[in-house]
């Protein structure tokens, strides 16, 4: 079981949204970027590809037939020294090749990108900062391709909740610091984030705004430390589970600190977007769900 569960954490990493940028930055690939798009298509603007000297390719655009044409066009332009600006789907390039959703795509493929530009960006992402990176058009000018940190968990509670969540966000490729009360094993054969919690003593982890966290406790009294450590945070996402009792009672404290405004908008309960979630699996898909929501509408 252990084993499946590394190899399925370590399948959703590949596919994080950096990978392509931190596969270019490692020297010897070429970088393909979907510069624009006419219509509707399954990846974003800006979607990447990295291409290795032996082909292998790091990323997805569509359902394999684009990938294997822009790594084949990725070794052409490396045997000329020069990228190519290509278009699929109908817009008058010789080899073009049409996609079945009828959208069209102009997608810049260079295969020698600046690599210190790369490094500086992996830099800043590294140090959980947004990156930035020019990508060559057609007509000389530039795209500005950003890059934001990857999601982070801060996942905080006790039982089989927490164990739940934790499986489902590690195999999703977040990355997750689950924090139990000291003396309660961590799951997945993970290492806890910190050691352990005590009562009434709040995280000792820094969070910023590309950082989610999530309360899953049924003694409410363990939140009375977590909670306001949260709220004034730059967490853009902050969960709690518990009834209403609970929540009018995390509202009555935090307005006794003064932090209600910073808890508005932030601070969800009931948590996730399944209601009435009764079954630990089930909460954690729904929890999981609004904070990828979340994450995603900040792009």
């Amino acid at each position: 079981m252990g084993w499946m569960m590394n190899d399925a954490i370590a399948a959703a990493r590949i596919h994080s949204d950096n990978a392509e940028l931190r596969r270019a930055a490692a020297g010897d690939a070429a970088l393909c970027t979907i510069t624009d798009i006419d219509g509707s298509f399954s990846r974003r603007l800006g979607a990447q590809l990295a291409v290795g000297p032996d082909g292998r390719i790091v990323g997805s655009m569509a359902d394999g037939c684009l990938e294997s044409a822009l790594a084949h066009q990725a070794g052409e332009a490396a045997a000329e020294g020069r990228p190519r600006f290509l278009h699929f789907g109908g817009a008058g390039d010789p080899m073009d090749l049409r996609l079945p959703c009828g959208s069209r795509l102009a997608v810049t493929v260079d295969p020698a990108p600046d690599r210190a530009a790369l490094a500086q960006a992996v830099s800043a992402l590294d140090a959980r900062r947004q990156a930035e990176l020019s990508v060559p058009l057609a007509g000389g000018e530039l795209l500005r391709r950003s890059y934001r940190p990857e999601l982070r968990i801060v996942a905080i509670g006790t039982g089989p909740e927490l164990a739940a969540f934790e499986r489902l966000a590690l195999a999703y490729g977040a990355a997750v610091d689950a924090l139990r009360p000291f003396g309660e094993g961590a799951g997945c054969g993970m290492r806890q984030a910190g050691g352990g919690l005590s009562l009434g003593t709040a995280p000792d982890l820094a969070l910023d705004p590309w950082s989610a966290v999530v309360v899953l406790f049924h003694d409410h009294e363990w939140e009375r430390s977590i909670i306001p450590w949260a709220v004034d945070s730059d967490a853009f996402y902050i969960g709690a589970q518990g009834g209403a009792p609970a929540r009018e009672a995390r509202q009555a404290q935090l307005s006794d600190l003064g932090l209600a405004d910073k808890a508005r908008g932030r601070l969800h309960g009931p948590v996730g977007l399944i209601e009435k979630a009764r079954d630990p699996a089930v909460l954690a898909l729904s929890v999981l769900a609004e904070i990828v929501a979340g994450y995603e509408a900040a792009a």
